[in-house]
């Protein structure tokens, strides 16, 4: 099993990045095998034929559990995650199941991983079984380790994921490189 989070904040190793990292352990046990921080790529992103991004395409497709996080910009994710997910066709992460994560400053965004994330994803066919995940920038100050929105979320969650990703965190073997690693 391999756990993997994707991070589309400008700003490298971001809150979001910290959230993800948060939520990839609590659910598994461990931290992610596999993180990218979309940051790193800069304008990468912009070249179709960028052999780093071709590569982190494939580790992404290559994932069983995928947390993707993104803060809320304009009540939806930001365009550098946009730029990323164009380079998956329709269906290719029919393999992958992914969590929808989003942060913001306000509750009145908390819709925003399921109404903008989540048919994204779906359109890349990969399964989302839980409902998006929202959780506020003010708890980053205590990693969400208090936070309540978490720690519901996470009852759900596990009742809903298949229990071989959730059991992730105890097998051992070989994990991905990071790609901050690769750089």
């Amino acid at each position: 099993m391999t756990v993997a989070i994707l991070v589309g904040n400008p700003k490298p190793l971001s809150r979001t990045f910290r959230a993800a990292e948060r939520v990839a352990e609590r659910l598994t046990g461990s931290p992610p095998d596999l993180a990218i921080d979309l940051a790193d790529f800069g304008p990468a992103l912009l070249d179709w034929k960028d052999p780093v991004v071709a590569q982190a395409v494939a580790d992404v497709q290559a994932v069983d559990l995928l947390v993707v996080a993104s803060p809320t910009y304009k009540a939806t994710y930001t365009g550098l995650l946009k730029l990323f997910l164009d380079r998956f066709a329709a269906g290719s992460l029919s393999r992958v199941t992914a969590v929808a994560l989003m942060l913001g400053g306000d509750w009145r965004h908390s819709l925003a991983p399921e109404a903008f994330l989540k048919p994204v994803l779906a359109e890349l066919g990969a399964s989302s079984p839980t409902r998006g995940l929202f959780l506020l920038d003010a708890e980053a100050e205590t990693d969400w380790a208090d936070s309540a929105a978490l720690d519901a979320w996470l009852e759900l969650a596990r009742a809903q994921l298949p229990p071989a990703l959730l059991a992730a965190g105890d097998l051992a073997g070989a994990t991905l490189t990071s790609h901050l690693s690769r750089r």
